[in-house]
């Protein structure tokens, strides 16, 4: 974590996993283990049923509630699709887009693209999904495959719009798998994601874009993975669904410097 320039967030995605009655629950029990006077940002990503509750359950804590999804389209014929303004009006600060668990239902780098610029239209802040797979990662074509991901995403954008997303560095072979990257690996990669922004963009924006680690990062990986010095926070996904595994993890991020 690099606390001069960027603010930390250790984000929660719950997938398909609690009912809203259950969203109520576990937001009862995270607030009260939830360190006081925390100097990071916090966010649960939901399935869109439990926003509602999610909202309502931590309002007034800095909490944030997100989404997991949302489509590129203002409105319309699209059933079963939720609009970014739907999301805003429900209270979401947050929406995950380009999981790689999205991407093998078919969801394409264009659409993605699309996607991102309907939520910083929105005024949301997006969590963007970049990833290898294990096949990628052994023959060597990582920092490419990343790259040509995030070109995609970011075309056209302006600089001060990449400063208000989230890029989250999640290996597909690490995601539910229970295997996690190492501290070097995970840095290797968040470095050159940043390197990247700065050659698309400028140093400032570099310096400023908050760069998450996902892929079964937990309570007891998680000091080692948030002290590498690209690694801003992460991305949490079955840790996320118990609420002292995830209060644990806001409290290593606390106490880092």
């Amino acid at each position: 974590m690099n606390r001069k320039y960027r603010r930390p967030l250790i984000a929660g995605n719950w997938k398909m996993n609690l009912t809203p009655s259950e969203t109520k629950v576990f937001m009862s029990r995270f607030r009260e283990l939830l360190p006081k006077g925390r100097n990071n940002d916090v966010a649960i990503c939901v399935p869109a049923v439990c926003i509602p509750a999610a909202v309502h359950a931590m309002r007034e804590s800095r909490v944030s509630i997100g989404a997991e999804n949302c489509n590129a389209n203002p409105a319309g014929a699209y059933t079963g699709e939720i609009s970014a303004s739907m999301l805003l009006d429900a209270g979401c600060k947050y929406v995950i887009l380009g999981h790689s668990e999205r991407r093998a239902m078919g969801e394409t780098d264009q659409e993605i693209h699309q996607k991102l610029l309907t939520v910083l239209d929105a005024g949301m802040t997006p969590i963007l999904c970049c990833g290898e797979s294990l096949e990628q990662r052994e023959v060597g074509v990582t920092e490419e495959w990343i790259s040509m991901q995030l070109k995609y995403a970011l075309q056209g954008l302006d600089p001060r719009d990449v400063r208000r997303l989230v890029i989250a560095y999640e290996p597909i072979w690490a995601i539910g798998t229970g295997k996690t990257a190492t501290p070097a690996q995970a840095q290797e990669v968040c470095a050159q994601i940043r390197l990247l922004i700065r050659k698309l963009f400028d140093a400032r924006t570099a310096r400023a874009a908050v760069i998450l680690y996902g892929g079964s990062m937990n309570e007891k990986n998680a000091a080692e993975l948030l002290s590498q010095p690209d690694v801003d926070g992460g991305l949490i996904g079955g840790a996320s669904l118990i609420p002292e595994k995830l209060a644990k993890i806001v409290e290593t991020a606390n106490e880092l410097e």
